[in-house]
């Protein structure tokens, strides 16, 4: 009980702090969208390869920063805007929770990008998470060569600030809610 009163805190420590009916979180907000776009420019400035993902993908979850941090067990979150086919259609939150060795906190951006329409739906319909077994690329020149979709998607990170060192396993999950 105490471990999991510990990763609460850890995942409330981590929370970007966006107030749900806050301007600043609706889809069609200039800071939502602005964020979206400077997160954007990051992935391809650290690898300019990652526009066959943006150009190629039916859609794409971008989140523009989560906030990470453990100690033993650990948390994170961050909000998002997902888009279909380049127009934005909904929010989305992304929780983590993980066990093992890990120490620190970082903030950082992450892409999921959908192959298709049915990874895109799965990830809508809210049955979708990562698991131990999937792993981000970290967005660096050229590491998106090599990559490629794993179950209808690939996700890449890059980072913001802040240090963690970690050996651990958990899993993201994810909710959406269409825009209006």
């Amino acid at each position: 009980m105490k471990n999991l009163s510990v990763l609460v805190l850890f995942i409330a420590a981590c929370s970007t702090g966006y107030d749900p009916g806050s301007p600043e979180r609706a889809g069609d907000s200039p800071s939502a969208n602005a964020r979206v776009q400077e997160s954007i420019d990051a992935f391809l400035r650290a690898d300019p390869g990652m526009k066959r993902f943006f150009d190629d993908s039916y859609g794409y979850a971008v989140f523009w920063k989560v906030g990470k941090g453990g100690l033993i067990v650990g948390g994170a979150h961050g909000d998002g805007l997902v888009y279909e086919q380049g127009k934005a259609v909904g929010r989305t939150e992304l929780t983590q929770a993980t066990i093992g060795a890990q120490l620190g906190g970082q903030t950082y951006k992450e892409v999921i990008f959908f192959r298709d329409k049915g990874a895109l739906d799965r990830f809508k319909s809210g049955k979708f998470e990562t698991s131990a077994q999937a792993s981000a690329v970290i967005a660096a020149d050229g590491a998106s060569a090599d990559a490629d979709y794993r179950d209808g998607v690939a996700i890449f990170t890059v980072g913001n600030e802040g240090a963690m060192v970690e050996a651990s396993v958990g899993g993201q999950q994810f909710s959406f809610e269409a825009l209006n």
